[in-house]
Parts: C-alpha cells; sequence; structure tokens
C-alpha cells in the first residue's frame, strides 16, 4: 500500500516529491491520451480511481506514516488528473495545468487549506481535489481565451 500511496516511491523524495508527482501524473496523462483524442469517460473513470484509491491508501498508510504525510503523493496525482480533466490533450495546455495547480496546491487559497481538516484519507485528498478544480476552472477558462 506504501507503495501506491507514494506512487512507486516518488513520495520518498524529502523536498519536491509532490511537484515530481504533479509532473509524473502530467506525464501519465498525455501518454494515455494524446493519440486518442479526447476520451472523456475513461478520464473520468482513471481520475475517479486514483482519487478513491487514494482516499483508501491515505487511510491505510497514516497508521504508520501519521496525518498526511510529506510521503504520500497519490493525492498529486489525482489532483493533476482533475487539472486537466475535459481540456485539449496538448503539451501546452498540460504544463498550463501543470503550474495552475501546483500553485493552488501550495498556495491553498479560497478554503483548500480547510479540506485538511477531514479525517485520514479524506484530508489527505480533498485539499489537492479542491487545488485541481479550481485549476481546471482556470484552465477551461484560458482554453476558451487562446484556443
Amino acid at each position: 500500500m506504501k507503495w501506491i500511496a507514494s506512487i512507486f516511491g516518488i513520495g520518498y523524495i524529502r523536498k519536491g516529491g509532490g511537484t515530481v508527482a504533479a509532473a509524473f501524473a502530467a506525464f501519465v496523462w498525455w501518454l494515455l491520451f494524446h493519440n486518442y483524442g479526447t476520451l472523456f469517460v475513461w478520464q473520468v473513470v482513471l481520475t475517479l480511481a486514483i482519487t478513491l484509491l487514494g482516499v483508501w491508501a491515505g487511510n491505510v498508510v497514516e497508521k504508520d506514516w501519521g496525518k498526511d504525510s510529506y510521503r504520500v503523493v497519490i493525492d498529486e496525482v489525482a489532483g493533476m488528473f482533475i487539472s486537466v480533466l475535459f481540456i485539449p490533450i496538448d503539451w501546452q495546455w498540460l504544463l498550463t495545468g501543470f503550474v495552475l495547480f501546483r500553485f493552488f496546491d501550495i498556495a491553498k487559497p479560497l478554503y483548500i487549506r480547510r479540506m485538511e481538516a477531514f479525517k485520514g484519507g479524506w484530508g489527505v485528498m480533498l485539499d489537492d481535489v479542491l487545488a485541481g478544480i479550481y485549476a481546471n476552472i482556470l484552465l477551461q477558462i484560458i482554453v476558451v481565451l487562446f484556443k
């Protein structure tokens, strides 16, 4: 379970593990979807699966690692996936989504920090989910304006 929560060990990177995990997520998203156009159903299924897996993994590893350990980076993957959900699969939009997601995830404005108060895996995941939602909304606007 630790392997899943840390996304194959990325979470063991002490500084910048969340950024590396988000970059990894953007790369995986591009690999999975860039040749197939917009497979929105599969994007939603994957995003929901990773989010629910993260809640479960967060609950399991909390016993050993404590509340919202830096080692848990599956939340960054879920947040990054949410950031680029329903966005054209193009490296420019993925990079913009990455920057926006990391901004919201690090700065934690607009009630994002309050999500950490939830217990267990939900507290681990919900702040990144909300950061991803904010990034996605802003990215949707940018895509409409500049596409």
